[in-house]
């Protein structure tokens, strides 16, 4: 196949290390800044030691929280950690250790999930196995691992990563509730008037239908213009801006500059060489190895295939939720709720439990659009309710939620039993239909209310 013959001389061709390793810097220093800001706004306690409950990923049951004071000095040390990758100290071995104390602390609650932290945890296993050391690095200075050029296979894998993730947030956007109704930025946006300079435009009506497309095309022409030499600045200009103004409307994190950190892993790798002193005479790098490159291949074939999974549940992702987890649905859904338990015991009572006697607000916020966390819910609760009244015969959830500005429907089918079904990768047939209605308007106050608070009919 020539083709493919092509691709591996591609992948061992000599590139500047320069570009690879100002990422590294950036991304280190973003990681260290991050996990120091976690300690210092106190959301070690309100994440790892107010909660009495955590809800588990499928599989991952055995993960479990250490006690808040353990939990500061974890990401105490991730933000060391974070800093030697930015120094490129020991660097394949701390960014090795930063994904491994990351995606621990992110697999201790589902609730904490974010698409952008686990694009963190993705970044940070690659910069382990790729030589962004190379330059501009202690490493190179003082260990000699310094190389002048490293194979463009350590560019391609990175950039293939950050594409994978644009190239499928673009696909996510183009529901008819972005792209025709402008939802949910509609609902997000009339809360943000009071920004400078832009606060007053969002308030005109056409304005988050013009985001919502702007948003669609940053992302599906992302990758092709960046791809292009020819367009590259352009492209560069358009997402650096994109991701400044959505951190400028929105709280979503370290997101936005996550994003224009990676833009710059698709200018040319040598790009750094302009700003910083001349190149010193190193040893080239040796070419990847058969090993090296089918774990490269390996790797892109399952971030590529991964979120495909979605598409295999059918119906609306954004109500049922199956597959919507590592798919790079990105700020797709507005789905405030209620959720009330229906308890029966053998003796023939029934009670109420509340998911505000288990949870903490912000779990209870993510809990109450969540499918599959409802179900895990009502498993803990039946287990506390029979150690106080006796054994629980079943356990219904009477649910309701308004997705993106819709009138409030039922999320579970009221009449099924939850401890009857255990969670998996199956189609999950506890789920009610999704509603059929269009999203609400502004323009409809009342009914907006109302399903902004996600009060049931």
């Amino acid at each position: 196949m020539p083709w493919l013959e092509r691709l591996r001389a591609r992948a061992r061709e000599p590139v500047d290390p320069a570009g690879l390793a100002l990422h590294r810097i950036l991304f280190g220093t973003l990681v260290c800044v991050g996990s120091l800001r976690f300690v210092a706004e106190g959301w070690v306690e309100r994440f790892y030691g107010a909660p009495s409950f955590f809800f588990k990923y499928f599989g991952f049951a055995w993960v479990a929280p250490m006690d808040a004071p353990s939990m500061r000095l974890l990401y105490l040390g991730m933000a060391g950690l974070g800093a030697l990758i930015a120094l490129g100290l020991f660097h394949r071995i701390a960014a090795l250790a930063f994904f491994v104390a990351f995606t621990y602390a992110e697999l201790t609650d589902v609730t904490y999930y974010l698409n952008h932290y686990y694009l963190v945890s993705l970044l940070a296993l690659l910069h382990a196995a790729v030589p962004s050391h190379a330059t501009l690095s202690l490493d190179a200075r003082w260990f000699g691992a310094g190389r002048s050029t490293v194979p463009w296979l350590a560019h391609a894998v990175m950039r293939a990563q950050v594409g994978i993730v644009y190239v499928y947030a673009a696909v996510a956007k183009t529901g008819p509730d972005w792209l025709l109704h402008g939802q949910p930025l509609e609902l997000w946006m009339a809360s943000r008037t009071d920004v400078p300079l832009f606060g007053p435009l969002v308030a005109l009506p056409y304005v988050p239908l013009l985001m919502s497309w702007a948003g669609f095309l940053n992302d599906a022409l992302a990758v092709p213009v960046l791809l292009a030499e020819r367009t590259r600045r352009w492209g560069f200009a358009m997402v650096f801006t994109f991701h400044g103004l959505t951190g400028m409307f929105f709280n979503i994190g370290v997101f936005p500059y996550l994003m224009m950190i990676n833009a710059t892993l698709w200018l040319a790798p040598d790009w750094p060489r302009r700003l910083l002193p001349a190149r010193t005479e190193r040893p080239a790098a040796s070419p990847p190895g058969r090993l090296a490159m089918t774990a490269a291949a390996l790797f892109v074939t399952v971030q590529a295939l991964v979120p495909l999974r979605t598409f295999a549940y059918g119906g609306n992702v954004l109500w049922h939720e199956q597959g919507m987890r590592w798919s790079w649905r990105v700020m797709l859904r507005s789905k405030p709720g209620d959720v009330v338990y229906r308890v029966a015991l053998t003796s023939g009572r029934t009670m109420l439990a509340f998911p505000h006697d288990y949870l903490t607000p912000q779990q209870e916020r993510e809990m109450s659009g969540q499918p599959d966390l409802i179900l895990q819910l009502s498993h803990h609760v039946a287990r506390d309710v029979s150690r106080t009244h006796g054994p629980v015969r079943a356990v219904y959830a009477d649910a309701w939620v308004a997705l993106n500005g819709r009138p409030p429907a039922r999320l579970i089918r009221p009449d099924v039993d939850l401890l009857s079904i255990e969670d998996g990768f199956g189609v999950a047939h506890y789920v009610a239909p999704e509603p059929t209605t269009s999203p609400l308007h502004l323009h409809a106050p009342r009914a907006l209310a109302a399903s902004a608070a996600g009060d049931p009919p």
